[in-house]
């Protein structure tokens, strides 16, 4: 995750970072301008078209499409914003249920038990980190499928790592509930601490698994496509040769928008704006062990 001071502006404007939009779409800003240079010439000098055609009316229709092109835009970039924020909101809670867990064992287990504390010292960290490089394999999506497709290869030796560091977990509370280390009343407390864990590995994987329905963001690069592709035509007659800085710029914004919402849709990558999960694992691990003493 790129961190960085909001209220530097000069930094935000002018610096160019790996995420920055104008790298991705630099090849496509270049076509979009040589399209609108080919459009102006081919109405103003090669067809010679008059400022009472009209092609000059085609801005009545960009017009009234603007505002559905930015309602739409605005929903996506909120839509994928909600996604991101809850991953965060999860791995917090990550965090906290972490450290619940790490407090509560080092006040239920004897202090002469040192043994124990250790086992526990090393798997609660065990879970963020493995939570961490389970969501960013490409291999999770398949690992909530009863029957993969035939044509898949084989993923049975790809076990999904934090139900096995949960189950050891909860077989070492059970093991000291049996050999009455902890009461009764501990165990269902210590057992709701790792139903949370579960749960929170659920909702990540439901984030990473569920993206933005495939129609809704084709129709919207389309739309982009085909609103930016048209523009030129009933610009070329009012600002000549200055639709094609126009005609970019306008590309650049609404490209940008849509490129920057399918970054953020799915946190927990490895670009440089999704989550830091080896930071906040890194966290937890320093966090239980200065509890677990």
């Amino acid at each position: 995750m790129f961190y960085y001071n909001p209220k530097d502006w000069l930094n935000a404007i002018f610096r160019i970072t790996k995420s920055d939009t104008i790298r991705t779409l630099l090849p496509s800003l270049v076509f979009m301008a040589l399209y609108s240079w080919g459009i102006v010439y081919l109405e103003v000098y090669f067809l010679r078209l008059s400022e009472t055609s009209y092609a000059k009316d085609l801005t009545i229709m960009h017009s009234l499409l603007g505002f559905a092109i930015s309602m739409l835009l605005v929903f996506r970039t909120n839509t994928a914003y909600d996604r991101w924020w809850e991953g965060r909101k999860l791995w917090g809670s990550l965090v906290n249920n972490s450290r619940n867990l790490a407090i509560k064992m080092q006040v239920y287990l004897p202090d002469d038990d040192q043994g124990t504390k250790t086992f526990f010292r090393q798997v609660i960290p065990l879970y963020a980190a493995s939570l961490q490089k389970h969501l960013q394999k490409q291999s999770t999506k398949f690992q909530l499928d009863e029957k993969p497709h035939p044509e898949l290869p084989d993923f049975k030796d790809n076990t999904h790592v934090p139900n096995r560091v949960a189950e050891s977990i909860i077989f070492k509370i059970n093991d000291l509930y049996k050999h009455k280390v902890i009461s009764g009343d501990q165990l269902i407390t210590l057992n709701e601490e790792m139903a949370s864990f579960t749960n929170i590995c659920g909702a990540c994987e439901r984030i990473k698994n569920t993206p933005i329905p495939f129609s809704y963001s084709s129709f919207i690069k389309k739309f982009i496509f085909l609103y930016v592709i048209t523009l030129p035509f009933g610009l070329a007659l009012t600002l000549g040769y200055f639709t094609i800085p126009v005609t970019t710029f306008i590309f650049y914004v609404l490209a940008s928008l849509e490129l920057i919402a399918e970054e953020i849709e799915d946190p927990f990558g490895t670009d440089i704006n999704d989550l830091p999960m080896e930071k906040i694992a890194d966290n937890i691990n320093n966090n239980v062990k200065e509890i677990l003493k």
